[in-house]
């Protein structure tokens, strides 16, 4: 089945949703998430006819040894399993393409001195950049949350910004949820890493 001839409402309806801190590769199902501050990169190739989209709300997370943090949350380590997991299906790394989106500042207490949005977008240009995949469209930061529809089969996008709503009521207590999450993780990986400390 192809989604590509039907009305953006379909395609959502049809959706396989990417939560915060996942990620997702499909060959035809379309993929779909809700962002604030988190960035969602679609990378594909349309060649291959296989596409995937992840979800993070930081750009990296420093992990010990004996850290418990799921790895995936961050942005380093998401990129890197979303990139992996599109070349182990079949996909080219010289074909790959990418289209990013969100930043969005709608939680003021992520934005006030972390400026995670834009921290989240400045990554995933570089990263990008660095591995040499283009960046063939985005939409970053300003006061909306988005929603983003992503068809793998051909890399097209839709990124729909919505200002304050039910929706983003929704997200924005999904995204504290998902901040506050990161932190204990966080905590607990320095508590643990104390722990194993030996005094001589």
């Amino acid at each position: 089945m192809t989604y590509a001839h039907l009305h953006s409402r379909d395609i959502e309806r049809l959706s396989r949703s990417v939560a915060p801190g996942a990620w997702a590769i499909e060959a035809v199902q379309p993929l779909s998430t809700l962002l604030g501050s988190c960035v969602a990169v679609c990378m594909y190739d349309k060649g291959a006819g296989i596409g995937g989209l992840n979800h993070f709300m930081l750009p990296n997370l420093q992990r010990t040894p004996h850290s418990e943090v799921d790895a995936l949350l961050a942005g380093d380590y998401c990129m890197e399993a979303l990139l992996n997991g599109l070349l182990a299906k079949g996909a080219r790394k010289p074909l790959l393409e990418a289209k990013a989106f969100g930043g969005g500042t709608i939680i003021e207490s992520l934005a006030q001195g972390m400026n995670i949005g834009r921290r989240n977008a400045d990554f995933a240009r570089d990263w990008l950049a660095r591995e040499g995949i283009p960046l063939v469209a985005s939409d970053f930061l300003g006061p909306w949350s988005r929603k983003i529809l992503f068809l793998p089969e051909n890399g097209d996008a839709y990124c729909r910004r919505m200002v304050t709503s039910m929706a983003t009521s929704s997200l924005i207590k999904r995204e504290t949820a998902y901040a506050d999450a990161l932190a204990r993780q966080i905590t607990q990986r320095g508590a643990s890493t104390e722990k194993k400390i030996e005094l001589f």
